[in-house]
């Protein structure tokens, strides 16, 4: 009986610690840059191009626009992914954009919030494409989890960041002819 008490005594230690962890650090920052060997109007349209996300951004499955314009500030949308065979949708709003500079979007579900920024500067015939994530958990559960997370999260951004490199590399649509 006593050990009982005693395991019991270390199993809520534990959890008293995790739930301090996401109260005193309740949300997690990373960054991640890659440099793309194409100027920044191809590397720009080839990233925002929809039919092509799923080619560097891991589970990507659609985007489905709520409100707003597209790839415009106040534009709403769902988008959706598959992690371990589940559907997970996340409700994005962009709240900053420059074409070919920067775009800034909150992203949330019910487990979490993201606060996401990419920019890319051109380096000559080069582009220079980097980003910004802060993610914090909803409630204490969550907060602490999302530390732990940390860097499985920033591996996923640098795996799709390596992955978005390849596909801009590799591009052979003319974006500059389907524009006009």
């Amino acid at each position: 009986m006593q050990y009982l008490y005693y395991t019991l005594g270390i199993i809520a230690v534990l959890v008293i610690i995790f739930l301090l962890v996401g109260f005193f650090k309740p949300n997690v920052s990373y960054n991640c840059e890659i440099t793309v060997d194409k100027p920044i109007e191809e590397a720009g349209y080839v990233a925002q191009d929809e039919a092509r996300m799923a080619e560097w951004l891991e589970g990507f499955v659609k985007i489905e626009h709520i409100s707003g314009t597209p790839k415009t500030v106040g534009n709403v949308s769902n988008v959706f992914f598959v992690n371990n065979g589940k559907e997970m949708v996340v409700k994005r709003t962009i709240t900053a954009i420059k074409l070919f500079e920067e775009m800034k979007s909150i992203s949330e579900n019910d487990f979490m919030t993201m606060e996401y920024t990419v920019k890319m500067n051109s380096i000559g015939k080069k582009t220079k494409i980097s980003s910004s994530t802060t993610v914090k958990g909803k409630g204490l559960f969550a907060k602490s989890l999302m530390v732990f997370m940390a860097g499985t999260l920033k591996k996923q951004e640098e795996t799709n960041m390596v992955k978005l490199k390849n596909t801009i590399e590799a591009n052979k649509k003319d974006y500059f002819q389907t524009r006009l």
